[in-house]
Formats: structure tokens, sequence, C-alpha cells
């Protein structure tokens, strides 16, 4: 077998060659459009970071899964918590959760993510500008303890300026094999005057239980691995009064999902701790539930979240600034989730999320920002799986980021002040702290080509309200979670280093970094009852090292072969740190024939992860092959359409991830993705 998939991969490869290795005179070059990085209120190049920036465009968006998680899971250092097909985070260099903070816009996305890996995070990848993975001191604008990173999600649902032609738009289709996936969004911004934009936008998705190979349940060979469906739309209405200073507009969205719980179980739900033990009932005793749900076959989610938006942007508000920025945001989130179509569990919750920034004229020769931040979250979770009781966090902050050019050297400074409150409705103790968080990076031209970078950070994360205050049964993770109230911030020292080349043909990339914590928070396992476990928040000291690198040749001006791989390890307390994936190693081919014609080859294998912690399982490696073909024209004048082909995991490798709660349940095998985008 493993013959017949090295023979499978060398012949894509092989088919792959004639097109990379070609020379065709009559092709056409055409030059990059320049990306900028929207988060950053500077607004310099991704050159400019310590660490530099990764930028997801639309194009490649459109093609790739509908969760953020998934969405990101190829890039450099980058993994996916994936539960089921309905929900995902990313997973950044071993990091997860509330240390990978994801944006909408710059702004929180208030939904209930961080609590729990079964929960979605309200962001459209589909509908998405770009997607930028942000590291160095320029994460401290946003908050404090990312460390893995931070994930910013643009949209456009507010317009910034009015269309060129009066009008603009795209609009995409597309369906893929593995799940019966059929997709649809589509998007438009139109000028009613001449300083006056209306932007309407949405998508509609609808996906069956997705297929695997090998897949076993209750000892039956399936097809399907059950309980993996999602379907969900989204919709967008904003505007914006448009003038020759800026801007200032307001936007409503809308959201609304339903997917499957594939690892949602009952079977220890007569679980309870006694001290620092588990006791649990025989199974079957003590009102177990019947998960032959008629309409979905399991337990799932019903989601809906509602949200409004007012930004405005203003060049030279008054003297010694260059721009002001603001931000306010509103948002009302709930899902249920439900068993045999009755609600077992709501969480609902009551966002707010106001900026300001101000970018202010040098000084001294540094450029910078200085701002300020208020969010606040009411959280309240009744049924079966109530964790903790009703909420409010609330938070106020102030950060600065200052940077200045000082002959071969680029440096960057950052800060970020945090003040805290959570009230909780009970007889806990209230939160109240602070927390301090900088960083400092420089660049170093040392020679033609050439640039070093080091970056240097102490960040504060404070705990949230579920690793306070958690009390009860989760089944998504098969744990009962206690918290603890006694935890204060979590502290981290931070070292990465960084060498980069960029000519002509040849190009790399390396970033070793490292990761010392005196008081990471975590949920330790305090006792164990097969596949149940009792765990406590607590804090104690962990480390995360690892590597990551890429080199690319440009055969001609059209051709591109790279090298790529990543490596994360993650100890706490002298132990294995759960859920950190697994190296990986791979190449890739892009091509960009003539007459619009562009295609992709990769392959990658991913080790398996023996370094597991303790309640833990080893999680086998894998190979994945992806091969892909796109054509693009225009249909008439100014407008353009593309049409692209996936073929995904060829070689229907078992894949199972170890980053996810579900690492013993299989990802999605051999599938195809069809699809054609409208541009106008």
């Amino acid at each position: 077998m493993l013959l017949k998939k090295n023979l499978i991969t060398v012949s894509i490869f092989a088919f792959t060659a004639p097109f990379t290795f070609a020379d065709d005179k009559s092709a056409q070059t055409h030059q990059l459009d320049t990306i900028q990085v929207t988060v950053h209120p500077l607004a310099p190049t991704a050159a400019d970071f310590g660490a530099a920036d990764h930028i997801i465009d639309q194009k490649k968006l459109a093609e790739r899964p509908a969760t953020i998680g998934d969405a990101l899971a190829g890039e450099l250092g980058v993994y996916s918590n994936q539960y089921g097909a309905g929900s995902s985070r990313p997973v950044i260099r071993g990091q997860d959760g509330p240390r990978v903070k994801v944006l909408q816009h710059a702004s929180e996305t208030a939904d209930v993510s961080a609590l729990s890996p079964d929960h979605a995070v309200t962001v459209d990848p589909i509908l998405a500008k770009q997607i930028e993975i942000i590291r160095g001191p320029s994460t401290l604008l946003y908050g404090a303890g990312t460390v893995g990173g931070l994930v910013n999600v643009t949209d456009q649902k507010i317009p910034t300026q009015i269309p060129e032609k009066g009008y603009e738009g795209q609009a995409g289709i597309r369906y893929n094999s593995g799940s019966d996936e059929k997709l649809a969004s589509a998007g438009t911004t139109v000028a009613l005057g001449d300083q006056f934009a209306l932007r309407v936008e949405g998508s509609k998705r609808k996906a069956n239980d997705y297929i695997a190979p090998n897949n076993v349940h209750d000892g039956e060979k399936e097809r399907r691995v059950d309980n993996t469906f999602a379907e969900g739309q989204t919709v967008n209405i904003g505007g914006s009064w448009i003038h020759d200073r800026g801007f200032v507009g307001a936007s409503y969205s809308q959201r609304q999902d339903k997917y499957g719980l594939p690892g949602h179980s009952h079977e220890y739900e007569s679980c309870h701790p006694h001290s620092d033990t588990l006791d649990c009932h025989v199974h079957g005793v003590g009102g177990g539930h019947d998960h032959d749900d008629e309409e979905h076959g399991g337990p799932w989610v019903d989601l809906t979240s509602k949200r409004y938006d007012v930004r405005t942007e203003l060049a030279e508000p008054f003297t010694g600034f260059q721009k002001l920025r603001a931000h306010a945001s509103y948002t009302d989130y709930q899902h249920d989730e439900l068993e045999d179509n009755a609600v077992m569990t709501t969480f609902k919750s009551i966002g707010y999320d106001a900026r300001l920034e101000l970018v202010h004229n040098p000084i001294a020769n540094w450029e910078g920002v200085i701002g300020a931040q208020y969010n606040q979250q009411k959280l309240d979770i009744t049924g079966e799986e109530s964790l903790m009781n009703p909420n409010k966090t609330q938070k106020w902050s102030l950060f600065g980021l200052e940077h200045q050019q000082i002959g071969d050297f680029h440096l960057e400074l950052g800060a970020r002040f945090d003040q805290q409150n959570i009230d909780i409705d009970s007889t806990q103790k209230n939160f109240d702290d602070y927390a301090i968080s900088y960083s400092g990076a420089v660049n170093w031209d040392f020679a033609p080509n050439y640039k070093l970078s080091l970056m240097g950070s102490h960040q504060e994360r404070l705990p949230l309200a579920q690793e306070l205050y958690a009390n009860g049964k989760h089944f998504a993770t098969n744990t009962y979670e206690r918290g603890n109230e006694n935890l204060g911030a979590e502290k981290s020292n931070n070292l990465e280093l960084g060498l980069h080349y960029e000519a002509d043909k040849l190009d790399y990339h390396l970033h070793v970094y490292h990761n010392w914590y005196d008081s990471y928070i975590y949920a330790a396992t305090t006792a164990q009852h097969e596949n149940f476990r009792l765990v406590d928040y607590t804090q104690d000291k962990a480390k995360f090292y690892g590597v990551e690198a890429e080199t690319g040749y440009a055969l001609n001006e059209l051709y591109k072969i790279s090298v790529f791989g990543d490596y994360v390890r993650g100890k706490i307390d002298g132990e294995n740190a759960p859920r950190v994936p697994a190296g990986r190693l791979g190449t890739k081919v892009n091509a960009s024939f003539a007459e619009g014609w562009s295609g992709h080859a990769e392959y990658y294998h991913a080790f398996k992860q023996d370094e597991f912690a303790v309640y833990e399982t080893q999680t086998n490696g894998y190979n994945m092959v992806n091969w892909g073909l796109a054509y693009a024209g225009q249909y008439a004048k100014g407008n353009d359409y593309r049409v692209y082909f996936n073929a995904n995991n060829l070689l229907d490798d078992q894949v199972y991830s170890h980053s996810s709660f579900l690492s013993n349940i299989p990802q999605v095998g051999r599938n195809f993705t069809v699809g054609v985008e409208f541009g106008f």
C-alpha cells in the first residue's frame, strides 16, 4: 500500500513537472499587488515587522474550508483544533484558545468560542477580504498573552471608499465531494451619490456528514463520519459616508449555524467529583440519553449571532496627530445545544467593544500610535452543562506602538496595560487585577537581500471567567471542570530569532522561538475514570519552543518550487503539554501558465505524535497530497471570472489531528472541490 501511494505521489509531480519547467515565451507576466496589513494602524509593509506577518488573500480563502481554524491549517506553524465540520479554531505554535486571539476586523468577536472547541468562531472566511496572522509587538495593540499569534479577519461590510465605476462586487459558488458541500457567496458595493456607499453581502452553506477512509463506528465500517454535518448562512448590510478626510459607517450582521457534535457523549454523565476522585455509577444507570435524533442523528448546535458595528477614520483630526480611528460594536449571541430536538444547554453572550486609536506625528523620528479600548461580555449558561454562574467581564486597556528606522536597523516597541474585573453571580469572590505587557523587535539588514530579526516580549494574560469559576461537566471534552478563583495573571517571557533572504530567484525564511511561562494556566487532570477526567485549573511553569522554515526557488518568472517544515514542543511542569501537534515536512510547486492558467501540487508528511500528555494516546502520522488547477479570464470589459478545481488528500490517507480534542475521529478523506467566482 505504501509503494502504491508513493507511486501516485510521484505521478502527480511528474504530471506537474513539464508545466513547471516549461519556459513559454508567450506567457504573460503579471505584477503582484502589494498587500497591506490592515490590522496595523501605521499600515507599513510586512518587511517592517520584527516577526513578519502572513496574509491569506480572498482568492485563496474562496477555495478553503468555511471555519477559521481549518481555513488556516495549511499555513506554516498553524494547525486546527477541528471539532467536526462546524467548528474550529487555529492552533499556532502549539497554542490555542485565549492565547490565539481571533479578531473580526480588529475587534472582539464576542462569541463563546474560547470556552470550548465545539463552539464556532463567528467570523466568515468566505466573505473576508483577507486574513492576517500577526506576530511581534503589533499584537499588543489588540490583546496580551497572544504568544502564538493573532488572527485578524478583515471584512468589507463597511465601505471605506466610493467604487470607481459606481459599483463593484463578486459572487461565487462551489461544491465539495467529501461532504456534498454546496456553498454560495455574493457581495456588492454601490455608490448612492458622490459620498455614500452601500454594501450588501452574504453566504450560504450546507454540507452532509463527511467521508473518511476506513471509518469504524461501534464495530462497523461506515462510509461517513456520523454527525459531522454543517449548515449556515451570514448576511451583512453596511453603509458609509465617505469624504476627503475619511469615512464614518455602520453595519448590521446576522449569522445562523447548525452543526453536529460528533464527539459529544453522555456516557459518563453520572460521574461527579468526590474530593480529588471521581465517583461514577455503572453506565446506563442514572438517566442516560438516547442520541438517535430523528433529524440530525446526534447532539447538535443551533447558533444565532446579531452584531452592530460603527467605524470611523479621520485624517489630521487635530494638531500633532495624523489619523484618528474609532470603532464600536454590540453583539447579541446565543447558541443552543440540542439532543432529540430538545434544548439541553443554552449559551447567551452580550458583548460590547469600543476602541480609539490616534496615529501621532513623528517625535524624534519615532512614528507610532496610542489608544484605548473597553470590552465587556455578559455570559449566562443554563441547562445540563452550566459550567458556571452568570458573570460579567469588563476590561479597560491602554496601548501603544512605536517604530523607527536607524540606518540598517528597524526598531519596534509595543506596550499594553489591562485592567480586568469579573463579577460572578455567586458566593465566589469577584476578580479584580491588572496586567502589563511589553515587547520589542529589531530588524537588521546586515547585507544585500539579507535580514536578521530578533523579538523579545514579556506578556501577561488575565484569566477567563471559566478558568476562575467553572464547576460542572463538559461533555465536549469529556471532563468535569473545576475553576480556581485564586488564579493570577499568566506571565510569559518570549524570544524569537529570524533569518530572511529575498532575491530574484531564491528566498528563505527561518524562525526559531522559545516561550517561558512562570504561571501557565491549564486544566490539570486530577483523576480519571476510563475516558472521563476530573480537571482542576491551576498554574505552573511551562515552556514551548520550535522552528519554522521555508525556502523557495523561482525556476523562471512564472514557476516556483518550495520546501517547508515546522516543529513545536511543549512542556508543563516537566511533562508533555496536551494537544501539541507533531512536526510537518513538505514540498510545493506553484505554477502560472500562459493565458490565465495556474496550478499547484503539494506533498507533506505529518509525523506521528508520540510525545503526548499522560491521558492522551499516540496519533499516527500521515501523508497529504493536494493538487489544483485554475483558469482566470474576462467575460466582459472590466469584469473577470475564475474557475478552479482542487483535489485534496489524493492518497485517501487516514488523517487524525493531535491538536483536536477529537484526535480519535478521522478527518475527511479524498475529496474534490470545484468552483467559480465572478467579479464585476
